[in-house]
């Protein structure tokens, strides 16, 4: 394996890391509250860094989540790239590519996932016979939170069968605004005979589509918890280093090094297996158990770096105005979506029985 980045993955991070850097400075992210900050997006999509995914791979979208994950910028990256461009660059049919990546890419569409599938959702496929009939239906159900949903006009959706259905913001879909800990402009979905189409055949293995995009974006948000814990490590470090105790900066402590080296360690650890797990979907190779492995160290590993990050800064890590507190509502969030740790492990090791009984 190898996950040296290709040039355009490099240059793409670097593009990625200068807009982050530019726009998503606490002082926007404070003006912006919980919602999403509409100029970044803009400039994101302009920059052409949404639609590349679907060449970069999902290792390149992961390089691009870390700086996302640095500055805990309030946009629907991941979710867009993750529920969208990816999953319908992977099931989708051609006619729906061909349809709605262009938009995916230019930022007009924006999607978000009702993931986990939670069995509240039910599929009621269109009248008529053959394959486009089973590609529409209607779906019915409550989301009780789905993040990003305020600012998408999309929504993936997995019914009680696990399959994907795609989903327009309507007036079949209701949305009622959710906070969540960390500001991902969250909604309540409740779907009433809202149109959908298929995402992937109804041929295909029912949940097959929907375990490929659930590993996918797991390997994604796990990118994301790195750039986190590194944002919040490199604002302790900082800290550390400036604040003066009895004439020596903090820095100088062994304790204070001592719980700096573990965060590192810690996110090195979420950071290789989630490049793994990136690179071994963007190869073809069975991944499911890599991106559980990844989830399980952003969930448990992640919790610790965004604790040390707010201990280091002392009484300021208690302010909730201070930059460092984002990270660590970032930090908390990121550990439950998808899965927190101990179900994640459950997960993985009934995964691992499973394929070692497998004929």
């Amino acid at each position: 394996m190898d996950f040296t980045p290709t040039e355009e993955q490099a240059a793409a991070r670097d593009l990625a890391a200068r807009i982050f850097g530019d726009l998503a400075t606490p002082e926007r992210l404070t003006a912006a509250g919980t919602g999403s900050d509409p100029e970044l997006w803009k400039a994101l999509c302009a920059a052409g860094l949404v639609g590349a995914v679907e060449e970069l791979g999902l290792l390149g979208l992961v390089l691009l989540l870390e700086e996302q994950g640095r500055t805990t910028a309030q946009v629907p990256f991941a979710s867009t790239c993750v529920y969208g461009l990816l999953a319908v660059a992977a099931h989708g049919s051609p006619e729906q590519r061909e349809r709605l990546l262009p938009g995916i890419g230019d930022g007009s569409v924006v999607v978000c996932g009702a993931f986990p599938a939670q069995g509240d959702v039910r599929a009621r496929c269109g009248s008529g016979e053959g394959e486009q009939a089973s590609a529409q239906g209607e779906l019915t159900g409550t989301v009780p939170v789905v993040p990003w949903l305020r600012d998408a006009t999309h929504v993936l959706v997995a019914d009680e069968r696990r399959e994907l259905w795609l989903t327009p913001v309507t007036d079949a879909t209701r949305v009622e605004a959710v906070e969540l800990t960390a500001p991902w402009s969250a909604g309540r979905l409740t779907l009433d005979g809202a149109p959908a189409e298929r995402l992937g055949s109804a041929a295909v293995r029912p949940g097959a589509a929907y375990a490929d995009v659930l590993a996918t974006a797991r390997t994604a948000f796990a990118s994301l918890q790195a750039g986190v814990c590194a944002g919040s490590l490199a604002r302790a470090v900082a800290h550390t280093n400036a604040r003066e105790q009895f004439g020596r900066p903090l820095a100088t402590r062994q304790a204070v090094q001592l719980r700096a080296a573990d965060a590192h360690m810690d996110i090195e650890a979420i950071r290789v297996t989630t490049y793994e797990a990136a690179w071994r979907r963007d190869a073809e190779l069975p991944y499911a158990t890599h991106a559980l492995t990844a989830a399980w160290w952003a969930s448990e590993a992640g919790v610790r770096v965004v604790h040390a990050g707010q201990h280091l800064h002392g009484g300021a890590g208690a302010d909730l105005d201070h930059p460092v507190h984002r990270h660590f509502l970032w930090g908390r969030q990121l550990d439950a979506y998808l899965g927190c740790g101990g179900e994640v492990l459950q997960e993985l090791g009934e995964l691992v029985v499973s394929e070692e009984v497998r004929p």
